[in-house]
């Protein structure tokens, strides 16, 4: 008897079980050179399958060596036109036809492969795919009622996040260290337990990564040499609540369901935005609103009757453009944190759609701003007119947003009157920013009680506007002090005053008329501080460039799928500080190749991301 196996009987270790029962025993096994060659480039791109493969055929080497079967390998090695159209059938084919030349018996677990040979007249031996079945899987035993998510990693303590939203800690939950073999058991019963399970599937399979869903729990498995060791992490909701256990629900509620709404669900990791979302898109589907949802993983834990879409053909914009067909009253769109995002959000709320968007922040207003320079400024009102911010599994902040033409809180001259983007608190009504664009600029200006005039947003800003200006002209130094909302004095070197001032007073007036602002040019002489504005030889004026100019080295961050990679010219193995518009972000040291790297995902990296997005300069100081 002479068999041909394919490459997914190979995978599935169904020859040399078969061998074992007897019906191929004292055959020849021929197992052509294309099945060798696919098994080697799935295990050379970190696939279990192909590592399944070829510890089969050891296995098969080793009854051949027993003298059980009878082991050949013929054929050639597919070509690279052949490997490139693999997916179309083309080393499939190839399969076959040695199957059919040397007429032996094809055996395939490939339902397709085996329907095929069948109808070219090959003598075909269908094994159905070895599928283990799965209750509960080995993981499941670190999970009590508090976890919220399982840690393990090869050589490492398995660890575990517990307690309650908002107070969760990161704790060991075994006194041993797991072995690589243990890990790699693990890591096989998860991917099948998916494969086998009703709602389990496989969401992403990538080279050295796997995030799958099984039942309740999303779990992420890496393999080397993606990673440096097993890793598997295994997140699941530990709270499910409805939306009447929140603070404004009523309010909410009826917010939501007077008309399709743009909201943004924010809050920090771990702070409880996705239960929220969760008991939101019950809330409206209990109110017969047509709910549906967009993931990425598809993680949030809603009922049959909401369906949960992931990215089309790779792309959200797909999905989108499938939806629109579909007609949704509301869709839940977790997470949107890239550009793509927030251009597909807003897309989809323009088209009429409900949208609600689960975004990370460590303020309330930092998501609306994650909207300014990716959608048209007057159109943010559009696409979003609510904020909600969650804090340790509660409702913090309700913004609302809307917008009016008016002159800009802080601000006199009525010719300044301008759109303006007024975020209010949705429970007292007061107001608590203003958006709006000053002098080409997009600012953003808090409106807080009690915050001292000469230290408010517009008063900042006006200053810095002015010494921009003023800074274009003039080549000495340039101190500027607000006298009030409307009045400003300069001072600059006495050469500079001639240049300042120009013709009849012409440059400076074209200055004040573009600012709405008095503006008095004076020399430091006459400054009543410049005597104690001396240190070390620096003037004033000196020392405000200093303060409102970036310091330390500028630089680029590039944001790529996994990392925002930070280049240092110079000071490699040192410890610098990463600022973001003079503020400290985080510390960090210089690797040898000149470069910081920051996991995207993490706190550090959202604060960073945040800052890009708002087009803060970047700056690198040593420590």
């Amino acid at each position: 008897m002479n068999v041909v196996p394919d490459t997914s009987v190979v995978i599935d270790g169904r020859v040399s079980a078969s061998i074992d029962d007897g019906q191929f025993h004292g055959a020849t096994v021929s197992v052509p050179e294309a099945v060798v060659a696919e098994l080697e480039a799935q295990a050379n791109d970190g696939l279990d399958s192909g590592w399944d493969g070829l510890g089969e055929l050891k296995r098969l080497a080793e009854l051949a060596d027993e003298g059980i079967i009878e082991l050949e390998y013929v054929g050639d090695r597919p070509s690279a036109i052949e490997r490139g159209h693999a997916s179309e059938g083309e080393i499939d084919a190839v399969i076959r036809d040695i199957a059919e030349d040397l007429e032996a018996t094809f055996v395939t677990s490939d339902i397709v492969q085996a329907e095929v040979a069948q109808a070219k007249g090959l003598e075909t031996d269908y094994l159905s795919p070895e599928v283990r079945r799965v209750g509960t899987l080995a993981i499941e035993e670190y999970f009590d009622d508090g976890t919220m998510s399982v840690h393990l990693k090869t050589d490492t303590v398995p660890k575990a996040k517990r307690g309650a939203i908002g107070e969760m800690h990161y704790e060991a939950v075994a006194d041993e260290p797991l072995d690589e073999a243990t890990m790699d058991e693990y890591a096989r019963e998860v991917v099948d337990g998916a494969r086998e399970a009703t709602g389990g599937f496989i969401e992403l399979s990538e080279p050295g990564m796997k995030i799958v869903q099984f039942r309740e729990y999303r779990i992420a498995i890496a393999r080397p040499p993606f990673s440096d060791g097993i890793e598997i992490t295994a997140v699941r909701p530990i709270v499910q609540t409805d939306i009447d256990d929140y603070e404004h629900a009523d309010e909410l509620k009826g917010r939501l369901l007077e008309h399709q709404r743009g909201v943004l669900i924010s809050g920090a990791p771990g702070a409880g935005k996705s239960t929220f979302a969760q008991s939101v898109a019950r809330f409206l589907n209990d109110n017969d609103y047509a709910v549906k949802t967009m993931e990425k993983p598809r993680d949030l834990q809603v009922g049959p009757e909401i369906t949960q879409y992931t990215e089309l053909a790779g792309k959200m914009e797909k999905t989108a453009d499938a939806l629109l067909m579909v007609r949704p009253d509301y869709t839940i769109y977790d997470e949107v944190r890239k550009t793509d995002d927030f251009e597909v959000f807003a897309d989809m709320r323009l088209a009429g759609v409900g949208m609600i968007g689960v975004v990370h922040a460590t303020r309330p207003i930092d998501a609306l701003q994650r909207l300014v320079g990716r959608v048209e400024l007057g159109m943010i009102p559009q696409v979003v007119d609510t904020v909600v911010y969650i804090d340790a599994g509660e409702i913090a902040t309700v913004y609302n947003v809307k917008t009016e033409v008016k002159v800009p809180a802080g601000l006199t001259e009525e010719d300044l009157a301008r759109p303006v983007i007024l975020i209010t608190d949705f429970q007292t009504g007061k107001p608590a920013y203003e958006i709006y664009t000053f002098n080409r600029q997009v600012v953003t200006v808090p409106l807080e009680d009690g915050v001292d005039e000469k230290e408010s947003g517009v008063d900042r800003i006006a200053k810095s506007e002015i010494e921009r200006e003023i800074r274009a002209i003039a080549r000495g130094y340039v101190d500027v002090q607000l006298k009030s909302q409307n009045r400003a004095v300069v001072y600059v070197d006495e050469d500079d005053i001639s240049t300042v001032i120009g013709k009849g007073g012409g440059r400076i007036t074209d200055v004040e008329n573009r600012l709405g602002i008095d503006i008095d040019v004076r020399t430091h002489d006459e400054n009543p501080n410049h005597g104690s504005s001396r240190n070390g030889g620096a003037s004033q004026g000196e020392q405000v460039e200093r303060s409102t100019q970036p310091q330390g080295q500028i630089v680029t961050p590039e944001i790529t799928s996994r990392h925002i990679i930070i280049p240092v010219d110079g000071n490699q193995g040192e410890t610098v500080e990463v600022q973001a518009g003079g503020e400290y972000l985080f510390t960090a040291t210089v690797s040898r190749g000149g470069e910081i790297q920051v996991s995207r995902g993490s706190a550090i990296a959202d604060d960073l991301e945040s800052a890009i997005d708002r087009k803060r300069p970047v700056t690198v100081v040593p420590s």
